[in-house]
């Protein structure tokens, strides 16, 4: 294995680690109120087994919610009185013996999700009318019983991998308030890493749930591009964007996507089902895993940050020991990024010309939908065209290769507010400085997750890794990322500002 050895950022085991059972912990806004929310997968236990009541975690929730706003605000729209009834709703079913995987649990969905009564704003600034129905992975939630406490900030349109704006301020990693949790899915990542809700659904257009995942100690899976619905639209971004679970664990990870997946008899993709539960508690077997630190061509100025280098190294010796082939190999990108930017900027012209009043949109917003514009039509369909030959292209990494580990971000996360007040191209050139590995996944549709590679000292900021498969590769990705967990233990980690 030619990787070299990892140390400095590596994450070391951590005395006294906190966890909900610990009793309660002072939160990010500093009184204290409730202590951080149970995982997916044991708040589901607890109510089913009469442990715990849908109202008392729902309450728990709203309480930290609250609590916590001022600080790290990670919610949009809150749902207090909705919540509650429908937790009510969920105790009486409960109590009538019938059963389901979320039934009661309370779950957040990020403000690009569509919620019936609500409205729908994406970030943006102005008054968006109320939803008449439920986008159809909300309805799919909601049909497994889970309780929807409220809507998670997101930058505007999710462009970008910071979660700021005038519409709702700025949200904070709860690992350190200085810091961004990242984006698109910020308010989402910083929701479940403070310990407000067990887990919640983001979406991934550019790495928008790894980005978020990676710098807030979380596992985040892009799944297969259709594994999700989309609707009410047959794609989202021009096929680039999919909902994905924002989770602490694996197992909590997995249980939600499993709740969330399916389709729409009028979504484009409709992927074959996997089961991804079992995945688990299945051993990966001897797998060959390729450590690639190369990224896709940008013509922009790009440089990993060497904890970063050293993190995910570290986490490739770990794969080693566990008896994995491990050998530095890169995928051969090509020109993915020609056929990436037509997708993106379309996406955010269809989307910006959704909003109320227009002229409230960042003046960045504004330039990349006149972009899009320009580039839809012949070479948006030559871009989408280029899709097939450039799997081809990329996918031959997988003739030798079972899975390819990279870092998820060459950084670790920037300070609030460097990046949310920059010109259009200089946002451009940072973001992509940042965060040059995740989006090539989005233009082939295939899955990948990421998996916390280290909380870097000194300054306990978090770093994450991806493991990224072929199409329809969840199965094998969780059971590897599963393997990682039970070796790492990284969900026994909490950040320190809760």
């Amino acid at each position: 294995m030619s990787t070299g050895t990892g140390t400095g950022s590596a994450e070391q085991p951590q005395p006294g680690p906190r966890r909900p059972e610990d009793g309660p912990q002072p939160s990010a806004g500093g009184h204290g109120e409730s202590e951080p929310l149970p995982g997916l997968a044991r708040a589901a236990a607890a109510l089913a087994a009469g442990e715990t009541t849908s109202r008392a975690l729902t309450e728990r929730a709203l309480a930290r919610i609250e609590a916590t706003q001022p600080t790290l605000n990670a919610f949009r729209l809150v749902r207090a009185e909705a919540a509650l009834a429908e937790a009510d709703a969920a105790d009486a079913a409960l109590r009538r013996g019938e059963r389901s995987p979320l039934l009661g649990v309370p779950l957040a969905v990020k403000d690009d999700t569509d919620v019936c009564g609500e409205p729908t704003a994406f970030g943006c600034a102005g008054s968006f009318p109320a939803k008449t129905a439920d986008a159809e992975v909300v309805r799919r939630l909601r049909g497994v019983g889970a309780v929807i406490v409220g809507k998670t900030n997101s930058p505007e349109l999710g462009q970008w991998p910071f979660t700021e704006g005038p519409a709702f301020g700025d949200t904070r990693n709860p690992w350190s308030l200085d810091h961004t949790p990242g984006g698109s899915s910020g308010g989402a990542a910083a929701a479940v890493a403070a310990g407000l809700v067990p887990a919640a659904l983001g979406s991934d257009g550019a790495g928008s749930v790894r980005i978020p995942a990676a710098w807030t100690h979380l596992v985040g899976i892009k799944p297969q591009r259709g594994r999700i619905s989309t609707w009410p639209d047959p794609e989202s971004f021009n096929g680039i964007t999919v909902f994905g679970p924002l989770a602490r664990t694996v197992e909590d990870a997995a249980l939600l996507l499993a709740a969330a997946s399916g389709n729409h008899p009028g979504d484009r993709h409709r992927p074959p089902p996997v089961d991804v539960l079992s995945a688990v508690h299945r051993e990966p077997g001897s797998l060959r895993i390729a450590l690639s630190t190369r990224w896709a061509f940008t013509a922009t100025h790009k440089r990993l940050d060497p904890r970063v280098a050293a993190a995910v190294r570290a986490l490739a010796e770990r794969l080693a020991a566990l008896g994995h082939e491990v050998e530095e190999a890169d995928p051969h990108y090509g020109p993915v990024g020609l056929t990436f930017v037509p997708r993106s900027t379309a996406g955010v012209r269809a989307w910006a010309q959704r909003v109320p009043d227009p002229a409230l949109l960042d003046p960045r917003t504004r330039a990349v939908a006149r972009a899009g514009r320009l580039l839809g039509g012949p070479v948006l369909r030559m871009a989408r065209a280029a899709e097939v030959p450039l799997r081809r292209h990329v996918g031959r990494i997988f003739h030798r290769y079972d899975v390819v580990l990279t870092p998820t971000t060459a950084t670790p996360p920037p300070r609030v507010g460097a990046l949310a007040r920059l010109s259009g191209w200089r946002t451009d050139i940072r973001m992509i400085a940042h965060c040059p590995y995740a989006w090539p996944w989005n233009v082939l549709g295939w899955p990948g997750i990421n998996v916390p590679a280290a909380i870097n000292e000194p300054g306990g900021l978090p770093l994450g890794a991806q493991l990224l498969g072929p199409a329809h590769s969840e199965p094998l990705l969780i059971s590897l990322a599963a393997q990682l967990e039970a070796d790492r233990r990284w969900h026994e980690r909490w950040p320190p500002l809760m």
